[in-house]
């Protein structure tokens, strides 16, 4: 290792190394007694205005009193109703004989065991963090937006809301096919009197019920939570009624739909409880699809329409704005609805393989209404669970869109969505969610809009899991949820789990919504106006410091070696107003080491007339400075009675463990009149930005002024430098560095290398410790294009 070196490097051009004066400060003057009584009297004054744009709420915080006055909704009408009626969906009542017939009963139970199992690990993860600290209105964005940062929480938050507009969409159209299927020319009430059938039909009848849905949810959140109260308590009793018409109900010869072209006979039987219609059912038999042209089904296409139906986990965080109380209603209600759900399905699908032949399952996707006690009990099944599932969707992405617009995501782009909110319920948001469910209800399909939004879903159910598993890995100490059963297995399993699930459902459709995820959390991360602010909690700061400390705590100083040194530099710097172009220079020198910024503010820290220590109020000055320079460079800064004594502290303290300076630069000390870069026209670093309310930061000697560090203190600080066996730079004339003058000319250019050791003049050996010291340094500056 390098150590002990005086060096006096130059170069060839006028632009030889340094800067006008080393380093200076101000001094602080005040009454101990005085910055007592304004330390306590800032307890007690009122708050500094926010930067937070209007509507901003960190997680964990406890918002305005006045803004808890729309929490009307418990734990059963809030949360247990809506999840419960979204995952019932179209599922129950038109597309579970669909599943069982292709899929067979042994798959079909596994296929729900699976979809339970990842639903269930996200339900941990969404209840650990809805039970980590107060929870606002935006549900699952809210939560990962709080957790992952703007960017991440952007995007997911976008592709939630485009999943709700999905689901809304397939809810829709479930509710319009059970009704032509009842109530059309080949329906229970087909009759001369019968509604029509066609393309544009069921456009009409889906636009129909989206209208529908739309005036509900413009009355508001209270009107939703009743309704969906009174939905399921009628889907319950339609589901009951098809338990008992399974049990009591004899063989009958079921007509297949009008539509159905792919098969050569009109019938099929319902046989009722028989071991060898069980039997017959227990394994796979895929066929095709007589709803979407006769594509051929498989594996992917059931699952993908099976965990399209169980998606409304985050029903109830959706409406977290109106729960009275979202960190005790979201855990309870989620998971009871869950529990609940899980053993209807599986009853469900038992009944139907014991008592239904696969040719009636794989053919008549709406065979519960013929066989029922009272077919009239399925139909409003049908239209009840479809309907409440649409109303959920609806209202959760509203309520989506209506966060994303209050943080300021998308800039004025949903500005509109603030302005339109009418006693807390956003009605532009409404209205704009309404408008794309229209244009989702063109796709037509059932299976092909179930297969988009089980993909959109899972990637939201992905990114809860990856959020929660980042912030418990890192350890940080805030995140307490009060919720026991969490921990990273279970968000690592549910994490892996959906993102495996999204590919076995469509490779095409996962690819590409990962690919929109990760290009709209470049576009946020570039263009949002919230990822600019400092307001935001980033889990990548937390996962990057736990990664950080881990390796610094592996990198060992005593296993340095010459083969893999590189300089560790500590540039002191009394005013960077009057030395840019130094700055810059060592950052080019630095060769991917470390590069510290010191500057020592000269005062007594009793006396400072602050009520906190000044240098914390500038640290962010001076992180500024960086920025604006665009250098790679840490910055360290001391307050001490004299620029000396800092100098130490900071060549002491500067790093961390083996990551620590082994080369310090200082100024030279000259008469040499200092110019402020930020100012003067023609400087590539002018800017008004630390020029702020007349006062000038990082003050600098002007002419006539007397310098503030005398000759012998600069000749002492050398001496300490060496002392304390670190590598010194003496720079001057870096105030004539044009750099870009340099970048511009094309002709051959030297770097001059002096090898010479003041120390011992007499010494001639050209690979002395200075000499490779100084060639080092210079073959690092030639590594760089511009030189």
């Amino acid at each position: 290792m390098i150590a002990q070196n005086n060096v006096r490097s130059t170069n060839n051009d006028p632009v030889e190394s340094s800067e006008s004066s080393p380093i200076t400060g101000t001094s602080g003057t005040g009454a101990g007694a005085s910055r007592l009584f304004r330390h306590f009297g800032s307890l007690f004054s009122p708050p500094a205005p926010s930067n937070d744009p209007a509507g901003y709420v960190e997680f964990g915080s406890i918002s305005d009193p006045s803004a808890s006055s729309g929490r009307t909704l418990g734990t059963f009408a809030g949360v247990f109703c809506p999840v419960a009626l979204s995952m019932f969906s179209a599922l129950v009542f038109i597309r579970v004989g669909f599943i069982v017939g292709n899929a067979g009963l042994y798959v079909t139970l596994l296929q729900f065991i699976i979809a339970y199992v990842i639903l269930l690990f996200t339900v941990s993860s969404v209840c650990a963090i809805s039970t980590n600290g107060a929870v606002e209105g935006g549900g699952v964005y809210f939560m990962i937006s709080r957790t992952l940062g703007p960017e991440f929480g952007g995007s997911i938050g976008t592709l939630f809301f485009l999943a709700n507009i999905v689901g809304c969409g397939l809810a829709i159209s479930g509710c319009a096919e059970g009704i032509i299927q009842s109530f059309g020319p080949t329906g229970d009430a087909g009759t001369s009197g019968s509604i029509p059938d066609g393309r544009w039909w069921r456009f009409l009848y889906c636009s129909s019920i989206n209208t529908l849905m739309l005036i509900v949810v413009l009355i508001g959140a209270e009107m939703f939570a009743k309704t969906s109260v009174v939905i399921l308590g009628v889907v319950v009793v339609c589901l009951l009624s098809t338990y008992i018409s399974f049990l009591t109900q004899g063989p009958i010869d079921v007509p297949l739909p009008h539509e159905n072209h792919l098969v050569n006979f009109t019938s099929a039987w319902y046989t009722g409880l028989q071991a060898d219609t069980l039997w017959a059912n227990l394994y796979s038999n895929y066929t095709k699809d007589y709803t979407s042209n006769g594509n051929q089904v498989n594996f992917a296409v059931v699952f993908g329409v099976l965990f399209s139906g169980v998606t409304g986990i985050m029903a109830g965080a959706n409406m977290s704005g109106e729960l009275k109380n979202p960190s005790k209603s979201i855990p309870a209600g989620t998971l009871s609805a869950v529990l609940f759900t899980f053993l209807c399905y599986m009853a469900l699908a038992v009944l139907m393989a014991a008592t239904t032949t696969s040719t009636l399952l794989q053919n008549n996707f709406l065979f519960l209404a013929p066989i029922n006690l009272w077919p009239s009990f399925v139909t409003i099944g049908i239209l009840t669970a479809t309907f409440s599932t649409g109303l959920s969707n609806l209202i959760g992405a509203s309520r989506v869109m209506e966060a994303l617009a209050k943080d300021r995501v998308f800039g004025p782009l949903m500005s509109f969505v603030v302005k339109g909110t009418y006693k807390g319920n956003p009605i532009a948001a409404v209205i704009a969610s309404w408008v794309l469910v229209e244009a989702i209800l063109l796709i037509g399909s059932l299976n092909t809009i179930a297969q988009i939004n089980s993909v959109l879903f899972m990637l939201a159910y992905l990114a809860t899991n990856l959020a929660c598993l980042g912030i418990e890995i890192t350890g940080a100490p805030n995140f307490r949820p009060t919720y026991k059963y969490f921990t990273w297995h279970t968000a690592f399993i549910g994490l892996l789990g959906t993102g495996i699930m999204m590919f076995v459902i469509n490779s095409i459709y996962a690819l590409s919504s990962i690919i929109l995820c990760m290009f709209l959390v470049i576009a946020l991360h570039l263009f949002s106006p919230a990822s600019q602010g400092a307001q935001w909690g980033s889990i990548s700061q937390a996962l990057m410091f736990h990664q950080v400390r881990k390796y610094l705590l592996m990198l060992d100083s005593r296993k340095d070696h010459v083969k893999f040194w590189r300089p560790q530099m500590l540039l002191l710097v009394s005013s960077p107003r009057s030395c840019c172009p130094l700055i810059h220079f060592v950052n080019d020198m630095k060769k991917g080491g470390l590069y510290v910024i010191g500057h020592v503010k000269v005062g007594e820290f009793v006396d400072n007339d602050s009520s906190s220590d000044p240098t914390i109020e500038e640290y962010t000055q001076w992180l500024s400075l960086v920025d604006h320079m665009k250098v790679k460079a840490f910055v360290e800064l001391t307050l001490s009675r004299s620029v000396r004594e800092g100098i130490q502290q900071l060549i002491r303290i500067a790093g961390m463990g083996a990551m620590k300076p082994n080369t310090t630069i200082l100024g030279f000390y000259d008469e040499e009149q200092s110019r402020d870069f930020f100012e003067f026209e023609e400087s590539p670093y002018r800017t008004n930005e630390f020029d702020g309310n007349g006062v000038k930061l990082f003050p600098y000697r002007k002419s006539g002024e007397t310098k503030a560090l005398g000759a012998v203190e600069y000749v002492r600080i050398i001496d300490d430098v060496l002392r304390m066996k670190k590598n010194l730079c003496l720079c001057r004339h870096f105030h004539r560095l044009d750099k870009q003058m340099i970048a511009r000319n094309n002709h051959i250019r030297y770097i001059d290398v002096w090898p010479v050791n003041i120390f011992d003049p007499k010494n001639e050996d050209p690979f002395d410790v200075v000499s490779q010291f100084m060639m080092q340094l210079a073959c690092i500056i030639n590594m760089l294009p511009v030189w």
